[in-house]
């Protein structure tokens, strides 16, 4: 009886930690604020057309390229992406930085998969 008594606070436990767990993953996976999922929306209908299917496929998009990819390093990406259009030495660092480079890399991947999984 000893036993029994002690199984209980245990089976407590296990449940209190893998509820938190799975809390702190469900935050990880949508770590992307809803503004920024609207506009990579917005700008994936731009160039898919503005139809109910092409909102089905870009919210799918969005949703691959945040399980692949950190917000912080989708906002690198971005970053560089809109700098590199800058002419001159600034737009130059974009264009020609190794970290700039990975980073835009990633993103590019992470694309090319929402792209096989949702369109």
């Amino acid at each position: 009886m000893a036993r029994a008594d002690m199984l209980g606070p245990i089976v407590a436990a296990l449940a209190v930690l893998a509820a938190t767990s799975m809390g702190a993953r469900a935050e990880e996976a949508n770590d992307y604020p809803t503004s920024a999922r609207a506009e990579y929306v917005f700008g994936c209908m731009k160039a898919n057309g503005e139809t109910r299917q092409s909102i089905e496929q870009c919210s799918c998009s969005i949703d691959v390229v945040a399980s692949i990819i950190p917000y912080d390093r989708y906002v690198t990406a971005e970053t560089v992406l809109s700098m590199s259009q800058v002419r001159g030495n600034l737009g130059g660092q974009f264009r020609s930085s190794e970290q700039a480079s990975n980073a835009l890399n990633d993103l590019r991947r992470a694309q090319a998969e929402a792209e096989v999984r949702c369109f």
